[in-house]
C-alpha cells in the first residue's frame, strides 16, 4: 500500500463512465421498466453505490476512504441500444477516489448485464473509463477524447 501520510487532506472528486450495449429492443424494455427482473436502472444504481463503498475490499492495496457521496446516473439511448452510466465519488482525504468511481460504474454495468441476460445474451460492456478527477497534488484532470 502506498504511504499517503505526508499528503494533504483535500476535497477529491472523480467521475467515471461505462457504456452497456444491447439491442434497441432490450434497451426499450429497460427504459420502460419491463425487464423480467424489474427496475434495472434502480438496482444498478444501488449496486454501483454499494460497490464504491467496498472498493478497498475488492482492489488489492486500495486505501479505505470515508466517502462523502457516491452517485450513479444512467442515460438510455433506446435507438442506439446503449445505456451510459456515470458514477461520481467524493471524499475529503489524502488520496483520490478514482477507483471508487470506476468500481461503481463497472458494477452498475455488470448489474445491468445480469438483469437483462435472460432477454439478450449478447450484451457488452464498453468504455469503462475515468472522465474527470479533481483534488490532490495533481489537481484537475478531464478526458478530452470523448
Amino acid at each position: 500500500m502506498v504511504d499517503v501520510s505526508d499528503k494533504d487532506t483535500t476535497r477529491r472528486v472523480a467521475v467515471a463512465r461505462a457504456v452497456v450495449r444491447m439491442t434497441p429492443r432490450t434497451a426499450g424494455l429497460v427504459a420502460a421498466g419491463d425487464a423480467p427482473k424489474g427496475d434495472v436502472i434502480g438496482v444498478a444504481r444501488i449496486a454501483g453505490i454499494q460497490a464504491a463503498k467496498r472498493t478497498h475490499e475488492l482492489i488489492p492495496l486500495c486505501h479505505q476512504l470515508p466517502l462523502a457521496f457516491v452517485g450513479v446516473e444512467a442515460t438510455i439511448d433506446e435507438p442506439a441500444g446503449t445505456i451510459e452510466l456515470r458514477a461520481e465519488a467524493r471524499t475529503t482525504a489524502r488520496t483520490g477516489v478514482e477507483m471508487e468511481a470506476l468500481t461503481a460504474a463497472s458494477v452498475a454495468a455488470l448489474t445491468i448485464y445480469d438483469m437483462v441476460k435472460g432477454v439478450e445474451r449478447g450484451v457488452s460492456i464498453e468504455r469503462v473509463e475515468l472522465i474527470e478527477k479533481s483534488g490532490g497534488r495533481s489537481g484537475t484532470w478531464q478526458r478530452t477524447d470523448g
